[in-house]
C-alpha cells in the first residue's frame, strides 16, 4: 500500500523521467528536465485533512473528493468548495486496490481474509451492497466502463468484469497472469503487468484481447492522455507510454 510520502515519491519520479518509447529500446529523458518538472517544494497545500492512521486512494468526482484510509478502515468524502470531511463510510476492511466512480456509486476494493467489493450510493453516503468478491490483491486497481465495473479477481490473470445491474458476474476473461491493474480509456480496458512487464488491451464492448505488449519493467499504476496509454514503471523509475496502438 502506499503511504502519503510515498506518493509523492512516485509522483516526482514519474515527472522527472519519460521514456520516448516503450519496449527494451526505450531512450530515457534525463532528469531536470524543466518543461517536464514541477518541484514539490513549491506546491502550497491550501488545506489538510485528518483522514486515519495512513491515508491511500485517491479518487476525484465532480463535487468530491474520496479519500480511502486505516484505523478506521474507511472512505471518507471531502467536499471540495468547503474543504470540509462531510461524509465517513465505514468499512469491513481496508480499502487496498484503488477506488472507481460509476453507476452513481463509487465502487472500494476491500482486503482482508475474504476480498470484498463494496459499492457506495454518492447520493446518500451509504453502503448500498458489498459483493462476494474482490481483487487480487493489494495495490491491484478497479476501473469503470460505459456499462461494467473491471477488476484482476486472481493471480492467474482472470478478468472479472461485473454487471452493475444486478452486481453480478458479467464475463470472465484470461489475461496474461501478474496483471492487475485495470484502465478503460477510449472502448478498451488496459492492464499492466506488473510480473510480466507488459501491457494488454481488452475490447471493453466483447471482451475480446486485442493486443499485448512490452513496456518497461515492472509497470503498475496507468493512466490515459494524449492519445497514449502511460504506464509507471516500479522496476527503474521511468514512464513508458504506447501511442502506436491508437494509429492501427
Amino acid at each position: 500500500m502506499f503511504r502519503p510520502t510515498l506518493l509523492l515519491t512516485v509522483v516526482a519520479v514519474f515527472v522527472f523521467q519519460l521514456p520516448l518509447a516503450s519496449g527494451a529500446d526505450r531512450k530515457l529523458l534525463p532528469p531536470g528536465v524543466k518543461e517536464a518538472q514541477v518541484p514539490f517544494h513549491s506546491l502550497k497545500p491550501s488545506a489538510t485533512f485528518k483522514i486515519g492512521k495512513t491515508a491511500d486512494w485517491v479518487l476525484v468526482t465532480d463535487d468530491a473528493v474520496w479519500v480511502g484510509g486505516s484505523k478506521p478502515d474507511s472512505v471518507q468524502r471531502i467536499d471540495p468548495t468547503s474543504n470540509k470531511v462531510i461524509a465517513k463510510i465505514r468499512l469491513t476492511g481496508e480499502a487496498c486496490s484503488g477506488l472507481a466512480f460509476g453507476f452513481g456509486s463509487i465502487w472500494v476494493p476491500v482486503c482482508g481474509k475474504t476480498p470484498t467489493l463494496a459499492r457506495i450510493d454518492v447520493n446518500t453516503n451509504n453502503i448500498s451492497s458489498i459483493l462476494p468478491f474482490g481483487t487480487a490483491g493489494a495495490e491491484a486497481g478497479i476501473t469503470a466502463s460505459s456499462d461494467s465495473i473491471w477488476i484482476i479477481s486472481d493471480e492467474k490473470g482472470t478478468l472479472t468484469r461485473i454487471n452493475p445491474e444486478t452486481n453480478g458476474v458479467r464475463q470472465r476473461i484470461a489475461i496474461p497472469p501478474g496483471s492487475y491493474n485495470p484502465l478503460f480509456s477510449d472502448g478498451v480496458i488496459w492492464i499492466t503487468g506488473v510480473d510480466i512487464n507488459g501491457l494488454t488491451a481488452v475490447d471493453a464492448s466483447s471482451g475480446d484481447v486485442l493486443s499485448s505488449l512490452t513496456v518497461g519493467p515492472k509497470p503498475r499504476f496507468l493512466t490515459s492522455g494524449g492519445g497514449s496509454i502511460w504506464t509507471l514503471n516500479q522496476g527503474d523509475g521511468t514512464v513508458s507510454y504506447d501511442s502506436a496502438w491508437y494509429s492501427r
